[in-house]
């Protein structure tokens, strides 16, 4: 008997409706701010841990793309993010080319991947998709552990080079510089699925596919195009990870990375799309500061801080403020 149960619409929409009825410059505002506070954050924080939250804020505003916009939650992605970060790697040790050839690379290849998990996955809904892209993740985990011969086995992917035409990145607060522009290439993209008539027909699905059906759309091909382009979206994010950290390991195709990403997004608010890059920051710098103040079970701290956002916060960070300036700028209207 196939699953018809589909997810629940996300509360968190008003989000993206509270900056698309703001006035022209306060969008405009909140973008100039966005990228002052990107081009400023390797100056605040750690580098290493500023690149760490650029690669994450592409996996999760990739996992956003399916669950906040076309209803489906993945607890797969690892297998994108993992697979994306071993090809680049790999393209990047063996064919010596510039990083972001290699990371342009293990994108198209998480894509290919994501067409046949996508393929069969789509075909359910729920709690059913969810296990059936879980499945999918723990046998590529499993193949990656098993050809040791190319992937490193348990040992690892290492000594991922940095090159760009001769550039010296070694530092991490030049790679950031590097990279700023593939993730904010990656974040736009995101954007414009979510702003275009395709992105629209997404929502429409999310919300009664059975309408959708009805008025003529092929359902599990929409499923499908939003899965492919979100696995592209999520190999940005882990050919990068692969190439700021110079090495791969088992652990980014691990469940519980794809876990974390739900996590954030959740955290930031789901259906936003820039919830996801504000989770990431808060996660990946609570994650930091709790290993270097000794602290061992951060796991503890992020899964409680999971908790109290689902039980009081359902709209997640960004989600929460945006309600709050929507009532405020309706309020003032009256």
């Amino acid at each position: 008997m196939t699953a018809t149960v589909d997810t629940e619409a996300p509360p968190a929409r008003s989000g993206l409706l509270a900056v698309a009825r703001a006035p022209g410059w306060v969008r405009y505002a909140l973008l100039a701010a966005g990228l002052a506070v990107a081009l400023w954050l390797p100056n605040g924080l750690y580098p290493a841990v500023a690149v760490d939250i650029l690669c994450w804020a592409l996996f999760a505003v990739s996992v956003d793309l399916l669950l906040g916009f076309t209803g489906l939650m993945s607890f797969g992605h690892a297998a994108f993010w993992g697979s994306s970060a071993y090809l680049t790697g790999l393209v990047a040790v063996h064919a010596g080319l510039p990083f972001p050839v290699a990371v342009l690379a293990g994108a198209c290849g998480a894509a290919v991947l994501a067409l046949p998990i996508g393929y069969l996955a789509v075909k359910r809904t729920g709690i059913y998709f969810a296990m059936v892209t879980l499945a999918f993740a723990q046998m590529v985990y499993y193949v990656a552990n098993e050809w040791r011969s190319v992937t490193g086995g348990e040992n690892g992917l290492q000594g991922v080079p940095r090159s760009l035409f001769g550039l010296d990145l070694t530092d991490d607060y030049y790679f950031y510089y590097a990279i700023l522009p593939i993730v904010l290439l990656g974040l736009a993209a995101a954007w414009r699925i979510v702003h275009s008539p395709f992105g629209r027909v997404l929502v429409g699905i999310r919300d009664n596919p059975a309408r959708a059906r009805a008025l003529g759309y092929p359902v599990h091909r929409y499923k499908l195009t939003a899965f492919v382009l979100s696995g592209f979206i999520a190999g940005l994010g882990g050919g990068l990870f692969a190439v700021g950290h110079r090495f791969v390991s088992l652990d980014v195709l691990h469940w519980t990375t794809s876990g974390k990403a739900v996590i954030v997004v959740v955290l930031g608010g789901i259906g936003t799309l820039w919830g996801g890059v504000l989770g990431a920051a808060v996660v990946v710098r609570l994650e930091d500061w709790l290993s270097f103040s000794g602290f061992e079970a951060i796991g503890l701290v992020t899964g409680g801080i999971f908790v109290l956002v689902v039980l009081l916060f359902r709209r997640g960070i960004w989600g929460s403020v945006a309600a709050l300036v929507l009532r405020w700028t309706a309020a003032r209207r009256r």
